[in-house]
């Protein structure tokens, strides 16, 4: 998986010689078998399944995402539009109008193989979040390390999360990264996978400003996806993804992306899945026919710290 140039997350140079960054390790072969995907994951933190999806789904869902951006005047016109070049004004992004009411993505994410694989693996009918994380990163654009149970931990704790590319993601497009052995680290899981959020200190009423205004580190461990990595001495792991592969990962895995450094917005979507049995957190779920409430106000909770 050699790289062509420097990689950056951040703008900040990863060191990708082989002792601190490799390869994602590929389940292609025990796709079939439950149990050594659930070991897999115990493991590991991760399953990487290429080419597990149906690539003409997701190249239907490309065009729909595609058509929306160009309507949003984010796709230089010059181009293919399934090849999604960025116009000079795109800008990166979590969009709604893109994954919601969307049902060429839903087909892709909440029917057919992927619920049928989660169904399996989780060993019982399974409920998805109905809030779908949609990216489009623009060039120059990265996601820092973070766990995910601190914006979605008011559930099962059984709750896995998959990241669908939507089309081909080279290393210059800027892929998702994931911590080798992360899913191990205990006093990390306690300290930081504990936080919420959208809790604030009831007592302590000066530092609420700050809350409210730390938006660029909202929820991450850290912005500096290298020191991390030589802090704790562990791996970062990747690939150049293509259409219809799919990764999946715990609450408590670290993850992160590489600088978008190619002309593309890179498409793809996160996705959530627990047992149907099992707690949900209420702010990623429609309740009484109203949408969820993300981490708007009503998300928002007291705690004395």
């Amino acid at each position: 998986m050699p790289a062509s140039h420097a990689l950056t997350s951040r703008g900040i140079e990863l060191d990708t010689s082989a002792g601190t960054f490799g390869e994602l390790r590929s389940s292609a072969d025990i796709a079939d078998d439950t149990t050594a995907l659930q070991d897999r994951m115990e493991q590991e933190g991760y399953v990487y399944l290429p080419g597990f999806l149906n690539r003409d789904d997701i190249f239907t869902a490309r065009q729909e995402v595609c058509r929306r951006l160009d309507a949003s005047g984010d796709i230089d016109r010059r181009y293919p539009l399934i090849d999604a070049i960025a116009a000079s004004e795109s800008l990166s992004r979590f969009s709604e109008t893109l994954g919601n009411d969307n049902p060429q993505l839903a087909r892709v994410l909440y029917d057919g193989p992927m619920i049928s694989l989660f169904e399996r693996f989780l060993g019982d009918p399974v409920r998805h979040f109905d809030y779908t994380w949609f990216r489009a990163m623009a060039p120059g654009g990265s996601t820092p390390p973070h766990y995910d149970i601190v914006y979605m931990g008011r559930g099962t704790k059984r709750l896995y999360t998959a990241w669908t590319p939507i089309g081909d993601v080279s290393l210059e497009d800027g892929p998702l990264m994931v911590m080798e052995g992360s899913n191990h680290l205990e006093r990390l899981k306690q300290r930081y996978g504990s936080r919420d959020v959208d809790t604030y200190c009831s007592n302590r009423p000066h530092l609420e400003g700050r809350r409210r205004t730390q938006l660029p580190t909202f929820g991450a461990l850290t912005l500096d996806a290298a020191r991390l990595r030589a802090n704790l001495g562990l791996r970062w792991l990747t690939t150049e993804f293509k259409a219809g592969d799919l990764l999946f990962f715990t609450m408590f895995t670290l993850h992160a992306s590489i600088d978008n450094q190619g002309p593309r917005i890179r498409l793809s979507s996160d996705s959530r899945y627990q047992r149907a049995d099992e707690p949900v957190d209420d702010r990623w779920v429609s309740i009484d026919g109203r949408p969820p409430v993300k981490h708007g106000d009503e998300a928002r909770r007291e705690m004395i710290c």
